[in-house]
């Protein structure tokens, strides 16, 4: 008898799945992944809790018992003490966290965190997540703020089956799980389907169905043997990793990324549910290794191990969640010991720190003030990169006293050639982040090289600028139809600064796969004339749409989602539905500058400038520190033909953000609209100073020299010019007409 078992699964639950494995529950009890949310009791709080103070600044918080009841007395949303009942432990080791609920159904992390370590390596104390940050009531980042709310900002990898609920009508949560804690259906899927055929099997029925009923067949180690190639005594796989979906699921939670929905199930591609980021400037260093919380993927996504196969269960076990061997054997699971454990290959002296793996080809960043994360890209330390582009390295975190040149001068002598390393990225990225003059071909380079990784190839599309030239054009249409969706989306992130004209060419990517491919296409075509499509391409456009627009309502209660929304409406000319959203991202947080900046440039478009100053100036009251509003008012004035009021504007906007270049030009120009010449080429020369090769500065000050007058000065400028951008016709014209008006 053929029994069939439905695909349409349902979520069951630990116990049931313990019925048969057994072993692997005993493995998953007491994991990180078990304790990754508690009900808060006697076995599961670890803080102390017996009347203890603790002060940050002006607050001072207490821990203490009441009615059986774990209880800390601290400032609340009104700035005032309160007390508060724990609801929940977050996490267990190297801290633990804790959870207050508020009305609407909200659930708050406390700033203040237990350090459970041990006494003897600092532990067993209270500790401050922001130790040298004030963050008062009110603040995004005080624990009753939108930053440290549990059901947006942690709740969808700490739980099973989390569904959060949130409703912007009475704007409150309904948040649900099928298990509090990281259990076995977060990973393997909902297991109803899969039971249903054990149980057909168990009774002697023939049973159809895929994977054994299960959603994801996790399997890229079975039957997989590493084995060291005998002349390079490096390891190599048995056959090639052609299945990523371990890696999938895991990047769900170890990653940094947005959430698109809550409707994920492992199986599914990762970016169906949730978009990555890439290398960008404030998470990653320009060479790739993590500056800020970015959780792993995307550093193991530029290592070498990634691309020749290895997968995160060849290192850690995914039921213990702890490494599959202790120390360095887990690197000798593959790697030769006899090759790579004696000092002739780390130079150091046997069990010291210096002499192991995880020390230079894993330096660990501390981050929530006791937790080290290792990153995870198993690079070769780059000394030369410290010295070229600030980026740290293994070798002067230990060797703190000593230069960067010394570590080179070391390592050369040690293996008789300077150090490179599989990632080759780094000065490309880093020129790419600065838009340095000329850095557009090497972007293009890096993102056409097969031999790169496919992470590092999309954040170098991510910084091309503006219009796609013709010789880029059939590079670009390459990479929008590459098979890497990551490239796809960095080719996507290419287009968004280029003319509406040219955004055509990501038109067949709406029908893309992948969901966060599809609705970034639709969202950079969503303003494009509804006449200039074929018949049917319209149609299928404005579905894409409404999913993107969907994903902005599942994350309603953020700002940044409502100027997303309120950004596509003002492209789709919806004005209305434009405003209510801009109104409602600075109803939810007063101070998100990017709300005023972008419903001003709406009221702009729309001739209201009058309001679109109003608006702006009402957030430089929130935000009086914020150079953008100082900015965008100025600009306001400006197209008001008040260039007087717009100049102290421009000018405060160029104090306040002394790193960006582009708001002191503004400010020059404008004073050299009014006649100002030498104020104006006094700014431009600071400019010049900090950033030698900027086009926008040497550009001005060859045309502000000539209009006062000043050929010699202007002509240098615009040769200077001319050697960055030596094709450039604009450039070769002004010089041109420089080197002829000087004889």
């Amino acid at each position: 008898m053929t029994a069939a078992v439905s695909h349409a699964a349902g979520y069951l639950g630990r116990e049931v799945c313990r019925e048969c494995h057994v072993q692997q529950d005993s493995q998953w009890q007491g994991s990180p992944h078990d304790l990754a949310m508690q009900e808060a009791n006697e076995k599961t709080v670890l803080g102390d809790f017996s009347n203890v103070m603790f002060t940050q600044f002006d607050v001072t918080s207490r821990f203490f018992h009441k009615d059986g009841k774990f209880m800390v007395r601290t400032d609340g949303p009104d700035g005032k003490l309160h007390d508060y009942v724990i609801s929940y432990t977050f996490g267990f080791y190297p801290l633990q966290q804790y959870l207050v609920s508020f009305p609407g159904g909200r659930l708050q992390v406390l700033d203040i965190a237990w350090d459970s370590r041990p006494r003897k390596e600092g532990g067993q104390r209270w500790f401050h997540l922001h130790p040298d940050e004030k963050t008062s009531a009110g603040d995004v980042l005080h624990w009753t703020g939108p930053n440290l709310n549990w059901n947006y900002m942690c709740a969808d990898c700490h739980s099973t089956h989390l569904k959060k609920n949130y409703d912007v009508v009475s704007h409150s949560y309904r948040t649900r799980w099928s298990e509090i804690d990281v259990s076995c259906e977060a990973c393997h899927g909902p297991g109803s389907a899969h039971v249903g055929w054990a149980r057909a099997a168990a009774s002697g029925k023939e049973v159809k169905v895929e994977n054994k009923g299960l959603t994801v067949a996790l399997a890229e180690r079975k039957n997989v043997k590493w084995a060291i190639d005998d002349a390079t005594h490096k390891p190599v796989r048995s056959r090639p990793n052609e299945s990523r979906a371990e890696t999938e699921v895991c990047a769900r939670c170890h990653s940094r990324r947005s959430q698109l929905g809550d409707d994920f199930i492992p199986g599914q591609p990762f970016m169906n549910a949730y978009h990555p980021a890439l290398l960008a400037q404030g998470l990653y260093f320009p060479d790739g290794q993590m500056q800020d919380e970015v959780y792993v993927w995307g550093s193991f996504r530029q290592s070498r191990m990634f691309h020749q196969g290895v997968t995160c269960s060849d290192c850690h076990d995914p039921h213990a969640a702890q490494l599959r061997a202790p120390g360095e054997q887990v690197c000798y699971q593959c790697h030769a010991a006899q090759k790579y454990a004696g000092s002739g290959h780390h130079h150091h002296e046997t069990g010291s720190p210096g002499s192991s793996c995880v020390s230079c080809h894993m330096p660990a960043t501390t981050f929530m003030g006791v937790d080290e994360r290792h990153d995870h890209s198993f690079r070769i330390p780059r000394p030369d990169l410290s010295k070229a582009l600030d980026t740290p390295n293994a070798c002067n975190a230990c060797h703190a006293d000593k230069t960067p040149d010394w570590a080179m001068q070391v390592l050369t002598k040690w293996y008789g050639h300077e150090p490179a390393g599989f990632q080759e990225f780094a000065s490309i990225l880093q020129a790419g982040r600065q838009q340095t003059p000329g850095s557009y071909d090497d972007l293009l380079k890096l993102a056409l090289n097969p031999d790169q990784p496919v992470i590092a190839r999309a954040t170098a599309l991510s910084f091309l600028p503006g219009a796609i030239s013709q010789t880029s054009m059939l590079a670009l249409q390459q990479l929008l139809n590459a098979g890497e969706p990551l490239l796809r989306l960095g080719a996507l992130a290419a287009m968004a600064s280029a003319p509406q004209a040219q955004r055509i060419l990501a038109l067949p990517l709406v029908w893309d796969k992948i969901k966060t491919i599809r609705i970034e296409a639709a969202r950079l075509l969503a303003g494009y004339p509804r006449d200039s499509f074929k018949p049917g391409q319209a149609e299928v456009l404005d579905k894409v749409i409404q999913e993107y627009i969907q994903t902005q309502e599942f994350n309603a209660e953020r700002p940044e989602a409502q100027v997303n929304l309120g950004n596509l409406y003002t492209s789709l000319a919806r004005f209305n539905k434009a405003e209510a959203a801009y109104r409602e991202a600075l109803r939810l947080q007063p101070k998100y500058v990017p709300a005023y900046v972008n419903f001003a440039q709406m009221l702009s478009q729309q001739d209201r400038e009058n309001e679109a100053s109003d608006v702006l100036l009402a957030g430089t009251k929130q935000v009086p520190d914020s150079a953008d509003l100082y900015h965008a008012l100025g600009l306001s004035k400006v197209r008001q033909k008040a260039v007087a009021d717009a100049i102290p504007l421009l000018a405060k906007a160029a104090k306040l953000d002394a790193d960006n270049r582009h708001y002191p030009y503004v400010y020059a120009v404008a004073l050299h609209s009014t006649g100002k010449l030498d104020q104006a080429i006094a700014v431009l020369e600071k400019i010049r100073v900090k950033y030698p090769d900027d086009v926008d500065t040497l550009y001005a000050l060859a045309t502000f020299h000539r209009d006062a007058g000043q050929r010699d000065e202007a002509l240098a400028y615009a040769r200077r010019l001319a050697k960055l951008m030596p094709t450039d016709p604009g450039v070769m014209k002004l010089m041109l007409s420089l080197e002829q008006g000087s004889r």
